[in-house]
């Protein structure tokens, strides 16, 4: 079994409206409260810290997935959405939906299609991010794949 460790340093000068820093390898930014939640709203918070999580993983995993079926794409991207709860003061992460977009090459079978969208759901449920978070974040795919248009 190989292990990786990831490491994070964080300071935080004052109270819960002010402004910290984090620094996470190539990660270096400020933190605060969103303004959504009473905060500052400078550099970014946690929320979108961990959508942006879901999010890459996500990606990076159909991508992965996607070069070992050997499917050729155009293109793929994404848009992703957190939705948080605050009820009674009490905040909870409530669910992520990654909207992804597969643009597959003009000459792709309708087999390729119907791969594309198998591997979509594959990826939820192999990447990292999604496996940690299961059970506490609902996770939905809004998949949505094409054909390109051709040259």
């Amino acid at each position: 079994m190989a292990e990786h460790q990831f490491f994070l340093k964080a300071r935080w000068p004052g109270l819960r409206n002010d402004v910290g820093e984090i620094e996470a390898g190539k990660l270096q930014t400020k933190v605060s409260i969103p303004p959504e939640m009473d905060g500052p709203g400078v550099g970014t918070n946690p929320d979108e810290m961990l959508l942006g999580a879901a999010a890459t993983c996500y990606i990076i995993t159909l991508a992965a997935m996607m070069e070992r079926s050997r499917l050729r794409k155009q293109d793929l991207t994404m848009e992703s959405e957190g939705i948080v709860d605050v009820t009674k003061g009490v905040i909870t992460y409530k669910k992520i939906i990654h909207r992804p977009h597969i643009v597959l090459l003009a000459d792709a079978s309708e087999k390729d299609v119907l791969l594309a969208e198998k591997l979509a759901k594959k990826a939820e449920t192999s990447c990292m991010i999604s496996r940690a978070i299961q059970g506490n974040v609902e996770i939905v795919l809004e998949t949505r794949v094409e054909r390109s248009a051709g040259a």
